[in-house]
């Protein structure tokens, strides 16, 4: 395909996207876009030092490899550790071609689609709604002889709505997704309104929290937030690379959690976080963080790995064609356990249950701002309650997981991502069972 540097590693990523964004406020069209475009990224390494360009002109890549090739010098890298650790992976593995590519599916359908969602309800006094879809279609080559040719496509949409009842006021999302818009069109419209019921309950009803210790019952959306949050970013390698002490903080084999608790990031999983390969060239693997409460695996780019003498894992991953790939997430995850819901809460006298989340951050400590939240009452949940934050130790909060549920679910939202340096947003998926933490922070 291309002529590479003979002495020099090389690998090209060219993006092939297409994207469509459709924004209605309060039954106004604000925006309807659509876009398509072809693009590359490309790199050179000289065993110590990386060179990278982009260019919208994919006409003009030999030409970038070769203007790299006249002002980097010829090493030798056929023992370079980093370069050792490339995968050289060859294939087609289009899954959301021809029929099942969006692009196939007219404007018009995918408005009036959208429009079924438009809520109504006495107390909204402001919604917007957003259609959002994009497919990638990526090639990558290197001088390994790597030779592939992938794609994803994320679709969906959001409806976030404010409500107000005198002086109470309240917002809240509903969100849909499908990797085709068949799937798409099996949202079912019954759900979002349960959606508003529940807030139009909560707008109504919910009082303060009493601030305080509570055992708290998290989500399958709440769990998955947390694990993204509190763990997944701890695992990016990059974070330890001359990081001496985090190296011992997080020595593989160390118990760092209650023995139910297995963490999982795997972009092998369909949705947002899917991704087969990774901007390397590497096969997305299966990689427990967490196994039985054993610290067992990290997230790597060849760099990283070679740096820990690890192995990579599918990790390095680029927002755009514009971005050189870092360690980053795809889906990560909490594994099931063999309780229902109701068992989870059965024995709790007062406890804090966890319905959806506003946003959660966290690296040491972390937090989570609830949204819909109610208090459980000997065994049952009871009134809806308003809470400003759930915090604690990440340490203390893995060691106090004391109950999963069996009802697992992975969550997927197109109008959201995950941010680390300047690049945002980049899709993942997360998700676990309902999680049950024997005490955390509430306010």
């Amino acid at each position: 395909m291309f002529e590479f540097p003979k002495k020099l590693y090389t690998d090209v990523r060219v993006e092939n996207v297409f994207e469509t964004n459709i924004r209605v406020t309060n039954g106004k069209m604000e925006d309807i876009k659509k876009r398509q475009y072809k693009a590359a990224f490309i790199r050179i390494y000289d065993g110590s030092k990386w060179y990278n360009t982009a260019t919208t002109d994919v006409n003009s890549i030999q030409e970038n490899i070769d203007r790299f090739a006249e002002h980097v010098k010829d090493v030798n890298l056929s023992t370079n550790p980093v370069v050792k650790k490339f995968e050289v992976n060859e294939g087609k593995y289009l899954n959301f071609s021809g029929e099942k590519s969006v692009f196939t599916v007219p404007m018009e359908k995918k408005i009036e689609f959208l429009k079924k969602f438009y809520p109504t309800n006495e107390y909204i006094k402001l919604w917007s709604a957003r259609y959002v879809e994009k497919r990638v279609e990526k090639e990558f080559y290197s001088s390994k002889g790597a030779n592939l040719k992938f794609d994803t496509q994320n679709i969906g949409f959001s409806v976030r709505f404010e409500m107000t009842n005198g002086e109470k006021r309240f917002s809240e999302t509903y969100d849909g997704y499908g990797t085709t818009f068949s799937e798409l069109e099996k949202e079912n419209v019954e759900k979002m309104h349960e959606k508003l019921r529940k807030s139009t309950d909560f707008l109504k009803n919910a009082v303060e929290v009493k601030p305080g210790k509570y055992t708290v019952v998290l989500s399958q959306v709440a769990a998955g937030v947390f694990a993204h949050e509190s763990f997944g970013h701890k695992s990016e390698a990059d974070f330890m690379i001359g990081d001496k002490k985090m190296m011992e903080e997080w020595e593989i084999g160390k118990k760092v959690g209650s023995e139910i608790l297995s963490i999982v990031d795997d972009g092998n999983e369909i949705g947002m976080g899917y991704t087969p390969f990774d901007d390397e060239g590497t096969k997305a693997k299966k990689t427990y963080l967490i196994k039985n409460g054993i610290l067992s695996g990290r997230l790597h780019s060849a760099q990283t790995a070679a740096a820990l003498y690890e192995k990579p894992t599918g990790n390095a991953r680029a927002v755009s064609f514009e971005y050189e790939p870092i360690v980053r997430m795809t889906t990560t995850y909490i594994e099931p356990g063999d309780k229902t819901f109701e068992e989870l809460i059965s024995d709790i006298k007062e406890g804090i249950y966890v319905e959806t989340v506003k946003y959660g951050t966290g690296m040491s400590t972390f937090t989570i701002a609830p949204s819909l939240a109610y208090m459980i009452r000997n065994g049952k949940l009871a009134e809806p309650v308003k809470i400003s934050v759930v915090t604690g130790s990440v340490f203390e909060a893995l060691y106090n997981i004391e109950g999963l549920s069996n009802d697992f679910k992975i969550l997927s939202f197109v109008t959201g991502g995950c941010g680390k340096f300047e690049q945002y947003p980049l899709p993942v998926g997360f998700g676990g069972p309902h999680v049950r933490v024997r005490t955390l922070n509430v306010q």
